[in-house]
């Protein structure tokens, strides 16, 4: 089994990248968003090659306060982080950091830091144009949405939304906890999942500030669910909700007239015997759009669904362990062979091969030993 500690290494890698690590077909950066505890310091960086499944250490690449959730801007030129932190510049609130990348070495480039508008920022993403970011506070429960400005830093807000409103979980929910905005592939919307409200609000992405503060619609969701992240079927035709309290995913058809969602269906992500503590977190599609996955707090572990792709419901395939605690995030390299997937509380990131035919994970015995991650991001070396 394959450790490698990026921590004590990192200065040393980062100085001592071969110079023979150039773009090739296949070959991307993975860039990992932490929580700044322990050794942990930031934003880390791996070379990875798709055709091995290889990983080697680049190193710490940002210095930045609690970076839980990356973004890539659309032309593969910023990234952008969630510093889920509470106070900023002496006020309460968290913060974006915006980034130039610098694929030939790994490094990023500070841009700018702007205030997100609200304590615990948790979930940041780029509409399809790459002119617009959005950010939704855990916190306090809001959304806000930036200009990109050509040089890649970050505007000041043009629009902002606090939700307002409770579900039936006196202790999760007693009021809202906006935990992710997820712009549509068409452009059109952002989609807000709300954990403390059990809903889904769709707001008209505006070309002039960012997104509407009235939603066009709203799905609310079984009381008690805890919306938490969303994923687009490569069509668009499709959306699905992964549920942290209930450890359920929900089945979506997407209208794009107007962004409404109807479920279609509601599968649970645990075995039928398993009694322990809920808490999903993460769910994604695979480039093919054949197999979603959604990660298990609690069980550790990853749900592997088939996707119907004229129906658009799930069958269960497999819950398969992390090989660790607390499985925050996961990641599937763009080529869709490999899945990725972060524990964030036995700091390491374990590696599986994805059986194209099946979707069926299977560990390849590489890990990566990294402080506390929480989020995994590829950018392609040109």
């Amino acid at each position: 089994m394959k450790l490698i500690r990026i921590f004590s290494v990192a200065a040393a890698a980062l100085a001592c990248l071969p110079q023979t690590a150039v773009a090739k077909k296949g070959e991307y950066i993975a860039y990992v968003g932490t929580y700044t505890r322990g050794d942990s310091k930031g934003i880390y960086a791996y070379r990875f090659n798709a055709n091995t499944g290889k990983f080697t250490p680049i190193g710490l690449v940002a210095e930045t306060s609690n970076p839980s959730f990356l973004a890539i801007h659309p032309n593969h030129r910023f990234l952008y982080a969630a510093n889920e932190i509470n106070t900023f510049e002496g006020q309460p609130g968290g913060s974006v950091s915006a980034f130039a990348i610098d694929t030939a070495s790994g490094k990023l480039k500070a841009l700018n830091a702007v205030s997100s508008g609200g304590p615990g920022p948790c979930h940041v993403s780029l509409d399809k144009s790459g002119k617009w970011l959005f950010v939704a506070n855990y916190g306090g429960g809001s959304v806000s949405a930036y200009p990109v400005q050509a040089d890649g830093s970050l505007g000041k807000a043009t629009a902002f939304v606090q939700h307002a409103g409770s579900s039936v979980n006196p202790q999760r929910q007693r009021r809202p906890y906006a935990h992710s905005a997820n712009p549509s592939p068409d452009g059109r919307f952002v989609l807000v999942a709300d954990l403390g409200m059990d809903q889904v609000l769709t707001y008209p992405i505006d070309a002039s500030k960012g997104m509407a503060t009235t939603p066009s619609t709203v799905a609310k969701i079984e009381p008690g669910s805890g919306p938490r992240h969303m994923a687009f079927a490569p069509k668009g035709k499709f959306v699905y909700l992964v549920s942290e309290m209930a450890a359920t995913v929900t089945a979506f058809s997407y209208d794009p007239a107007n962004g409404s969602l109807k479920q279609l269906q509601t599968i649970s992500m645990l075995p039928k015997d398993f009694t322990g503590p809920k808490g999903a977190a993460e769910i994604a599609i695979d480039p093919s759009g054949k197999f979603l996955y959604a990660t298990n707090r609690g069980h550790d572990s990853l749900a592997i669904f088939v996707i119907d792709g004229k129906k658009g419901t799930l069958t269960s395939v497999d819950t398969v362990p992390t090989q660790g605690k607390n499985p925050r995030h996961f990641a599937i390299d763009p080529s869709g062979k490999f899945l990725l997937a972060e524990n964030q509380d036995t700091t390491n990131v374990v590696e599986f091969r994805i059986d194209g035919k099946t979707g069926k994970l299977t560990p390849t015995g590489d890990k990566l030993d990294i402080g506390f991650p929480v989020c995994l991001v590829f950018e392609p070396v040109k």
